[in-house]
């Protein structure tokens, strides 16, 4: 059967959703976007196109987007053409060229979908493109998620190319006479991916001349017993896992042992939280109370027999200066409301609402996380009393503690929120004006 026909039936059994979407291709002027373009024209598909100049090849660069432009408008198909500082952006992020390169093409391709309402990017990924990744995941090191290499539809991006191999899209084009534009970067060996692709995969083609096919069935093989493998992991989940009321997710120590092997779920389960320290996570498990390993998105914190994992906090979120009582303090991590009222209710049982003498909350409130050393004096008791001790009396967990915001007015704190008022603080026979405080 033809390309152009495998393709079609490709897309109308496995993305049949295409056929009434509005598509963006990503178009390089190579042959195989070329060859994407031309077949998805052909099929009469709704499409637009976008190119990228990275300005990393001078003027060959210039003509690649010129050839795009030319073609689109030769077509009459839509076009955007946009051009990166890509050298500058991988300077100033501390990554590499390629790496630079992918994530101001993808984050441009998802500006267009928003601003010009397409609905899926389509790239030209190919069976050649998909063994090279899995060879160069193989050689960094990596799970079956790596050795599965490129999905066919990750989000809104869809790769219908992916079953193909590039022989197949080359004699496509020439018997087509789609004209395309070469790439010389991708002759250089310089870069590992264009190793594979010339040193490796031809020697592996000696070996077996039908490198392709057996590579597509041996991925359907590893996608089966990935969908087996999901299915267990979500079984796993639901008796390890639970998400706490504020958000937190917590990971059953006990349970996460008693696994035949826990290292393997262990990494699975963590993954998508950013965490690869997996020798550091096995320590973890054993360790006291407090230890905890960051990964650059999630915490993950020991707390008895459980394991924490919490999203980084920005710094500057534990600490607000309230200006104003008339406004209060509104955000998206707490809300304070402050009225003056005539008397207090001694018999409120609402630990979100307190009374205090307003002569004594003048200046300088602020509402922070606790830090070391803090103490005040608890409503009740004689004497002042270390918040660490507080909150061991209270059977608090870490994070408990590190959730809890302290109300206070200089260095001096005025309410453990939800929990406890100071006793310098509280309404008395002298007070002459009662703020009352609500915490929503």
């Amino acid at each position: 059967m033809k390309l152009f026909r495998r393709v079609q039936a490709h897309i109308d059994i496995n993305f049949p959703f295409l056929a009434h979407a509005k598509l963006l291709i990503a178009i390089s002027g190579g042959v195989d976007s070329m060859v994407a373009a031309s077949l998805f024209q052909k099929l009469e598909f709704n499409v637009g196109l976008a190119h990228c100049n990275f300005k990393l090849r001078g003027q060959e660069a210039d003509l690649d987007a010129q050839f795009v432009k030319d073609w689109a408008n030769k077509n009459k198909i839509p076009y955007f053409i946009t051009r990166f500082e890509t050298k500058e952006y991988a300077n100033i992020h501390k990554i590499s060229i390629q790496m630079a390169a992918r994530n101001l093409r993808y984050e441009w391709f998802k500006e267009i979908l928003q601003k010009k309402s397409y609905d899926y990017i389509i790239t030209a990924h190919h069976a050649n493109d998909n063994i090279e990744t899995t060879l160069l995941n193989l050689t960094r090191g990596t799970g079956l998620k790596g050795l599965l290499g490129i999905p066919s539809k990750n989000d809104k991006i869809v790769r219908p190319l992916l079953p193909f191999s590039r022989d197949e899209i080359l004699n496509y084009a020439q018997k087509n006479n789609i004209a395309w534009r070469e790439d010389k970067s991708n002759a250089s060996v310089k870069y590992i991916r264009n190793k594979i692709r010339h040193q490796v995969i031809p020697v592996l083609q000696e070996l077996n001349p039908n490198l392709i096919e057996s590579y597509n069935k041996t991925l359907g093989h590893l996608n089966d017993l990935q969908y087996i493998l999901n299915e267990r992991l979500d079984t796993v989940k639901k008796e390890l896992l639970s998400e706490l009321p504020n958000g937190v997710i917590s990971l059953d120590i006990t349970k996460a042992l008693a696994l035949s092997n826990h290292k393997v779920y262990l990494f699975e389960l963590l993954r998508d939280y950013g965490f690869t320290a997996w020798n550091d996570i096995e320590n973890l498990l054993y360790s006291q109370s407090g230890k905890q390993i960051f990964s650059k998105t999630h915490r993950l914190l020991k707390d008895r027999q459980v394991c924490l994992i919490s999203p980084l906090e920005d710094a500057s979120e534990h600490a607000f200066e309230i200006k104003n009582i008339n406004e209060g303090l509104q955000n998206s991590k707490l809300s304070l409301t402050f009225e003056e009222v005539s008397q207090a209710d001694f018999n409120n049982a609402n630990r979100s609402v307190i009374f205090v003498d307003a002569d004594k909350i003048k200046t300088s409130l602020v509402v922070r996380k606790w830090q070391k050393g803090d103490y005040f004096y608890p409503l009740g008791m004689q004497g002042k009393k270390k918040l660490s001790d507080f909150y061991k009396d209270q059977k608090m967990s870490l994070l408990d503690k590190e959730d809890t915001w302290l109300f206070c007015a200089n260095k001096d704190i005025i309410w453990i929120i939800g929990q406890r008022l100071d006793n310098r603080f509280k309404v008395t026979e002298d007070t002459k004006k009662i703020i009352k405080i609500i915490h929503q």
